[in-house]
């Protein structure tokens, strides 16, 4: 009889039971698998530097090698863990090969949230025995975090969901409480086409925090609020029928009082575009009302009439550079330490420590951004392990994924904000507008100090669609 896969795969996210069930796979007899085979950060567990003698640079410059060692015949049925942030290139061939045994581990996004949140400030992601468990206390919740964790499973749940029906596949649920269920990993053994199952359930990993989820939030309250704003079942929405498309709405602000309605395009020129929009009412910035989701964004629109949306669109050069600068050299809470890692270890790149200037002149300086250039270009491509970040991510395809829900009343080009902002502004009311301030010059070094012809063809090279639909000229 012909077994009924090649090999396996895990679809789960962090804090899901994902390595509690890969011990019970691996508990089975004749399975193993390999655990996150294509984080693009390390290969299968962090301490390890290869799998079935693929090396981890062999795996980012050639994926599908990993995959055919995998699935090579004789031994094991071997499989690997795969989340929404693993390298997006093996994706779309393992999703649509019938040969390849999907099994899809999902878990109440709140309760994976808060685990998440809890192990973050512990450090620690497995316990095996009680006595070492860390203790942080309670965490605390965030609405518009929690609201981020719940998009991105959600959309990674969709593409998967899409995937099977499109090629008339059907994959294996478990959801985290049928992991202590030895009748559900059975039938999972079953289902890969196993002759034997397990007698018992794996008992080395423990439950980090088996507590109820107001024990382990120390603003529980909030909690009930945020769920209230989600709009699960859609209840709000106009039918539709083309295919489904994710939407950046945690992103979108309003204005405290003006009908205008901001939709930012990542490493442009955000703080100042939101700094002009709140001294229309005179508020802070931070005052601005910025916790939406569809529900409530459709509320509001619904509620300001004649309301106007916008988005800012800033040179393609000068919006990577700001990336490269604010993301993967700066050290601050919302920079890439670990990205910075890969891209220095794995990818080669000449970067500084994260943080760390001295002695990173603007030769130095220059020679990182035009390595950083070149990985954006293959990243762009779809050739690299690393996923699209919206923050590098071309304005075309950001501005592709605003349509869903909300189309941009006007696109203004940055160098334009000054003139056209107000001229917006005067549509809602405002007549007296003034014009927004600009931004500031990126930090340890300005582009204005490296500009040359190379970094503006690099530019044209890695984001041409954004040239040719905004018709972007030269920076300088």
């Amino acid at each position: 009889m012909t077994e009924p896969f090649d090999y396996f795969v895990v679809f789960a996210d962090m804090r899901t039971g994902s390595n509690f069930l890969e011990a019970n796979l691996n508990a089975m007899p004749g399975v193993s698998c390999h655990g996150e085979a294509f984080n693009p950060h390390f290969i299968g567990y962090p301490n390890k530097t290869e799998i079935l003698s693929v090396s981890l640079e062999t795996r980012t410059e050639h994926p599908f090698e990993l995959i055919n060692a995998i699935k090579s015949p004789g031994g094991d049925l071997r499989g690997f863990r795969f989340f929404h942030d693993h390298d997006p290139r093996v994706l779309d061939t393992v999703l649509s090969d019938p040969r390849c045994a999907k099994i899809i581990l999902t878990r109440n996004p709140i309760e994976s949230y808060v685990s998440l949140k809890i192990a973050r400030s512990t450090g620690q992601w497995k316990l095996t025995d009680v006595r070492r468990r860390k203790d942080v206390g309670k965490v605390r919740f965030d609405g518009p975090e929690f609201r981020a964790h719940v998009e991105a499973l959600q959309e990674f749940q969709v593409k998967l969901m899409g995937a099977l029906q499109h090629s008339g596949q059907t994959a294996f649920y478990v959801a985290y409480e049928d992991l202590q269920d030895l009748k559900v990993m059975n039938g999972l053994a079953r289902f890969l086409g196993l002759d034997e199952g397990l007698e018992a359930l794996d008992s080395s990993l423990k439950r980090q925090n088996p507590s109820a989820i107001s024990d382990k939030v120390e603003n529980a309250g909030e909690i009930s609020l945020a769920l209230a704003d989600l709009d699960r079942f859609n209840l709000t929405r106009t039918p539709n029928f083309e295919p489904r498309r994710g939407a950046a709405v945690p992103t979108y602000v309003t204005g405290a009082e003006a009908a205008l309605l901001y939709m930012p395009i990542r490493s442009g020129p955000e703080d100042e575009v939101l700094n002009w929009l709140a001294g229309l009412d005179g508020v802070a910035a931070d005052d601005l009302p910025r916790k939406h989701n569809q529900k409530t964004l459709r509320q509001w629109r619904r509620a300001c009439a004649g309301n106007r949306s916008f988005t800012v669109v800033r040179h393609p050069l000068a919006r990577a550079h700001h990336a490269f600068c604010t993301k993967i050299l700066a050290d601050g809470p919302d920079s890439y330490a670990q990205l910075h890692k890969t891209l220095r270890k794995v990818y080669k790149l000449p970067l500084p420590p994260q943080g760390v200037f001295k002695d990173y002149d603007i030769a130095a300086h220059r020679t990182a951004f035009v390595a950083f250039l070149r990985f954006l270009k293959s990243n762009l491509a779809g050739q690299t392990s690393i996923r699209i970040d919206p923050h590098w991510a071309s304005q075309v395809e950001t501005l592709k994924g605003f349509c869903d829900l909300a189309l941009p009343d006007m696109i203004v080009r940055e160098d334009e904000m000054e003139s056209y902002l107000p001229a917006l502004a005067t549509q809602v009311g405002y007549a007296e507008a003034p014009g927004p301030t600009d931004a500031p010059e990126d930090m340890p070094h300005p582009l204005s100090a490296i500009y040359d012809d190379e970094l503006e063809s690099l530019a044209r090279e890695t984001y041409q669609r954004d040239f040719l639909n905004f018709g972007f000229q030269t920076w300088a």
